[in-house]
């Protein structure tokens, strides 16, 4: 028996058709050992698709070397092509799209991971890493532009259906578009139509090379956070401005990783977790700093399914191409309300890393909501090894199950 909803009506992105409305975002995976794709990354995403969404999106893939941020992340290249149509034809064998998430992070790299100067829209020193970062050159500009055309051209000889491009979250398109991180003075940098500048080229070369076979989201922020970043007005006009450029779908999300990570996930991060896996070796100073003054560093923000609708509802309103929601979502009856609200699509995450098969129950009425408590386990897990859910770990220390438990309580 199968429930009615319109959960599992199909929609259409651009040019691509999917089965139903799911679609697993681009939560990272850290499952590109050696910045290649690994059989624990087509075995996830094989899961996944089988478990009944609609497309799923293999997570950031940087366009180019100096865009890599961890080492399990992927790299866009030639070499790692034939990897990765292994994985989008298991994907379509199962009945789902695939997409890929492309983007470049910018200043939050250090040099031994992207083999160079971590590069930014300005220049500085980033606590990310922390490292000292260089502005990126004009003509440097531009061959990053010619680098995200590239990488959408790799993902169609793979056999992606979808490529979203990566804008928000203080990553590099983020960080041209933000005053926070942009202090140039050139004609990238000072009045909003300038910082879109880089965006607005980078999508005009994704739109090329896209061509009317490829469907083209984008990610970005309805703000970033805080009060010297980015805000609404101004998101809203970055979003008409996609709108003119022609892209088939935008995610709206918010927060910078490397000022306000707690925004874009939401809960509290799991300290200890995220110190316990850590290489004593390389970050015993950052480790140390967790332990002690880890909440002032990352504060928790509070968790309630469905967080972002309210701001996405902003943009729903004056804005006419699809909208997909992401932002917490766990329930039948919340998915069901943000699509009534006229969003064409949901993208899920922390759900399908507590259980692959998530949609398929829902859709058989086996559950209505989904397991996961979002003690964010899986997010302080992922920044060190492979993503998992700690209900698939075994032996964890005690400190982590409490701290779990703790978490699962308050949320």
């Amino acid at each position: 028996m199968s429930i009615e909803s319109p959960i599992f009506t199909p929609v259409t992105i651009g040019p691509v058709t999917l089965r139903n409305r799911v679609i697993r975002s681009a939560a990272f995976e850290n499952m590109a050992y050696g910045n290649s794709p690994s059989q624990d990354l087509y075995d996830y995403h094989v899961a996944v698709a089988r478990g009944g969404v609609g497309m799923t999106t293999l997570a950031y893939a940087a366009v180019d070397r100096s865009g890599l941020s961890f080492d399990g992340q992927l790299w866009m290249r030639k070499e790692i092509v034939p990897d990765l149509r292994r994985i989008t034809d298991a994907i379509h064998a199962e009945g789902a799209k695939a997409s890929i998430q492309l983007g470049h992070c910018g200043n939050m790299t250090h040099r031994s991971t992207c083999g160079c100067m971590p590069v930014g829209a300005s220049g500085g020193f980033n606590m990310y890493s922390p490292t000292f970062v260089r502005s990126l050159k004009i003509n440097e500009i531009h061959d990053l532009v010619k680098a995200f055309g590239n990488a959408v051209n790799l993902a169609r000889e793979a056999g992606f259906d979808c490529v979203e491009i990566h804008a928000g979250h203080g990553y590099l398109i983020s960080q041209f578009l933000s005053p926070y991180t942009n202090h140039r003075h050139d004609e990238f940098g000072g009045s909003l139509e300038n910082r879109m500048r880089f965006m607005r080229m980078v999508i005009s070369e994704v739109m090329k090379a896209a061509g009317d076979d490829l469907g083209v989201i984008v990610k970005m922020n309805m703000h970033d956070g805080f009060k010297k970043g980015m805000q609404r007005a101004e998101c809203l006009e970055v979003a008409k401005e996609l709108e003119r450029l022609g892209v088939h779908a935008i995610v709206l999300s918010a927060g910078f990783v490397s000022k306000a990570p707690m925004e874009v996930m939401r809960g509290a991060m799991p300290l200890k977790t995220l110190a316990h896996y850590m290489d004593m070796k390389k970050f015993w100073w950052l480790k140390a700093a967790l332990l002690t003054i880890g909440r002032l560093l990352i504060p928790t923000v509070p968790y309630r399914e469905g967080y972002f609708l309210e701001d996405a509802m902003q943009f729903r309103q004056v804005l006419k191409l699809p909208l997909i929601y992401v932002g917490g979502l766990i329930s039948k009856d919340k998915m069901e309300e943000v699509l009534a609200a006229g969003f064409q699509g949901l993208q899920v995450a922390r759900a399908l890393v507590h259980d692959t098969d998530f949609v398929n129950k829902l859709h058989s009425g086996e559950i209505t909501c989904s397991g996961c408590k979002h003690s964010n386990y899986c997010i302080g897990r992922m920044y060190t090894l492979e993503m998992r859910c700690h209900h698939c770990v075994e032996n964890m220390p005690a400190s982590l199950r409490k701290e779990i438990e703790k978490a699962e309580a308050e949320s």
